[in-house]
C-alpha cells in the first residue's frame, strides 16, 4: 500500500519538525516536503503534488486561505487541510471555499489529525471536533436577532482580535499596513453586523464571546 504524501506549511519551525516526526513514524504517512511560507508551500505544491498538504492560516507574505486557493488550482489533486488557532467556525468555513477538504485547530489531537487526513485523502471533507461541538452549541443557543459572528470577513475578525488584545485602532492599522480610516469602517461595519450600537458594547461583546472568537 503506498504512503500518502504530505506537505506541512506553517510559519513555526517546532510545529513543521513536530508534525514531520509524528507523521513520518506512522508507516501510511510520508512528509515529502516542509515550508515556513506561503509562497514555498504553492512552489512545493507544484512541483511535489502531494496527497495532502497541511495549511497553517496564519502565513506570509500572503495569507493560508489565498494559498489553499492557488494549490487546488495548481496542483488540483492535493487535498488541503486547514491548520489553525482559530476555534470560530466562520475560518474553517471560509477555508472551505478556498477549496480546502478538511479543518483542524492546533488543540486538536495527534488522532484527530491521522483521522482528518485518512478522511481527506478518501476524497471526504473533515471538520475537527473542536469546531463541530461550538456550531452545536450556536445553533442551540442562537436566537433570530442574536449577532451573528459568522458574516464577518477574515479581516474583519483579524480586527475584532486585535481589539480583544487591547490595541487602538491606530494600532491595528499600523500592525495591518492600512490607514485608520479604513480601520473605522471595518469596525462600523462590525458594529453594523453584530447589531451593536458602539464601541463600549463591541468591547462587551468580545469579552462575553472570547471563547469563540
Amino acid at each position: 500500500m503506498s504512503k500518502i504524501n504530505i506537505l506541512i506549511a506553517d510559519d513555526h519551525k517546532l510545529i513543521r519538525e513536530t508534525w514531520s516526526y509524528i507523521l513520518n513514524s506512522d508507516s501510511r504517512f510520508q512528509v515529502i516536503a516542509e515550508c515556513g511560507d506561503a509562497q514555498e508551500a504553492v512552489e512545493l505544491a507544484k512541483a511535489k503534488r502531494p496527497h495532502v498538504v497541511l495549511m497553517d492560516i496564519n502565513m506570509t507574505p500572503f495569507s493560508g486561505l489565498e494559498a489553499t486557493q492557488r494549490i487546488r488550482k495548481i496542483s488540483p489533486g492535493s487535498k488541503v487541510i486547514g491548520v489553525s488557532m482559530h476555534s470560530q467556525p466562520a475560518y474553517a468555513k471560509k477555508m472551505l471555499q478556498m477549496g480546502a477538504r478538511g479543518y483542524v485547530t492546533k488543540n486538536s489531537s495527534k488522532e484527530e489529525m491521522i483521522k482528518a487526513i485518512l478522511e481527506v485523502n478518501h476524497g471526504n471533507k473533515y471538520i475537527c471536533d473542536e469546531i463541530k461541538n461550538i456550531i452545536s452549541e450556536q445553533l442551540l443557543d442562537e436566537k433570530e436577532d442574536s449577532p451573528n459572528i459568522n458574516a464577518l470577513t477574515e479581516r474583519e475578525m483579524q480586527i475584532i482580535n486585535f481589539i480583544k488584545e487591547g490595541l487602538s485602532s491606530k494600532e491595528i492599522a499600523t500592525s495591518l499596513n492600512i490607514s485608520l480610516k479604513t480601520v473605522e469602517v471595518h469596525r462600523h461595519n462590525i458594529l453594523k453586523k453584530l447589531k451593536l450600537k458602539n464601541s463600549a458594547s463591541l468591547v462587551n461583546f468580545i469579552n462575553t464571546n472570547a471563547t469563540y472568537i
